[in-house]
């Protein structure tokens, strides 16, 4: 079955092809980074008007390997070579999400082909059945670690189409505790990535004389699967402006810093889905989302699984952030086709899930 698959959750556009939920035969991503980066974070408004600009030649260019000589409609592309639509309906930035879906709704109604709709948060974790045929690779039970800027939540997975909601974060996301500690040292919009850079450069010569020692939230069996990043947040907060007040503030102490916050995250993650892998025997890990493309949590997995009989799973870093690809897996694994005219945007839509 071969899927057009459409993402526009957030600031990017997205398009891909995708064969029998594992084959990619096309991967189209556009963004409006660089016109956000101005603005110290997204603007909703900012992005959803791009993304009008964007999501014809995203597709269009999406559907390029089924050129002859003389290009084709984009409609008798659609009709000669998909199968089906799978649409990310949410959760995301309403406005981004409307662009996406009444696009995937009208090619739906023109064409007569099937759509699936697909959430967004959950289909992160099909990326790892893409890359050399994973599906065929995991073994189940599987515990998923879906990790992003607005989203930290644990599945059970006992087959490709049966997961059940362990728990999630009560308030702030580890990708958004990222972001906002890059911007109170400094980083702009750099996020994550500029967090993972400076902390490489850490030396234990920039060790303060006074270290600080960040909280690790929740790791407590009362709150066995869920996540709290805001106090973490807080606490950073409280730490750089007293640099600042004492004028510490340094190049060093901002390594220093940065080596923290990402030593303090990325021990809750694996804490917690060792843990939930030990309760229920799971037989693989997998890792998605934004913030599993961060190398040091990559190789904490790595270094804790060591002697356990548990495999690990990750994504390539292309596959991590917002795209098309893990759309249209999981519409293939996952997804139940629906009426176009049933198919609404949602951004609030649940990812505490049962089935």
């Amino acid at each position: 079955m071969r899927t057009l698959a459409i993402e526009s959750s957030c600031d990017e556009t997205a398009a891909a092809v995708i064969e029998n939920g594992t084959t990619i035969i096309s991967n189209v991503v556009s963004t409006s980074k660089e016109m956000h980066e101005k603005y110290g974070g997204i603007v909703p408004e900012v992005a959803a008007r791009m993304q009008l600009d964007y999501i014809i030649p995203v597709i269009t260019e999406a559907l390029a390997p089924f050129y002859g000589g003389e290009k084709p409609s984009l409609l008798r592309m659609i009709n000669d070579n998909i199968d089906t639509i799978a649409i990310a309906v949410g959760p995301g930035l309403i406005g981004s999400l409307l662009v996406g879906v009444e696009t995937a709704k009208t090619i739906a109604m023109v064409t007569g082909k099937p759509i699936i709709p697909v959430n967004h948060v959950l289909a992160h974790m099909y990326a790892n059945f893409v890359v050399t045929k994973q599906s065929n690779e995991i073994q189940f039970p599987a515990i998923s670690l879906v990790v992003s800027g607005g989203h930290t939540e644990l599945y059970l997975m006992q087959s490709p189409n049966t997961l059940t909601w362990l728990g999630g974060t009560l308030d702030d996301a580890a990708g958004e505790c990222f972001d906002k500690t890059a911007r109170l040292l400094g980083f702009g919009h750099g996020g994550g990535v500029s967090i993972q850079e400076a902390a490489k450069k850490f030396q234990q010569a920039d060790a303060l004389a006074d270290p600080i020692r960040l909280p690790r939230p929740m790791l407590d069996h009362d709150n066995e699967f869920n996540f709290s990043f805001s106090g973490l947040k807080t606490a950073i907060l409280r730490e750089v402006n007293t640099c600042k007040t004492n004028n510490r503030l340094t190049e060093e102490t901002i390594r220093y810093m940065s080596h923290e916050v990402q030593e303090t995250i990325t021990d809750v993650l694996v804490k917690k889905t060792l843990h939930a892998a030990q309760k229920h025997n799971a037989q693989s890990i997998l890792l998605s989302g934004g913030v599993s493309a961060n190398l040091r949590l990559r190789e904490k997995f790595q270094e804790a699984l060591t002697n356990e009989h548990i495999s690990l799973h990750v994504p390539p870093v292309s596959l991590c952030t917002d795209n098309a690809v893990y759309i249209g897996a999981y519409a293939y694994f996952q997804g139940t086709p629906e009426h176009w005219g049933s198919i609404i945007a949602s951004p609030n839509l649940s990812v505490e899930v049962s089935s």
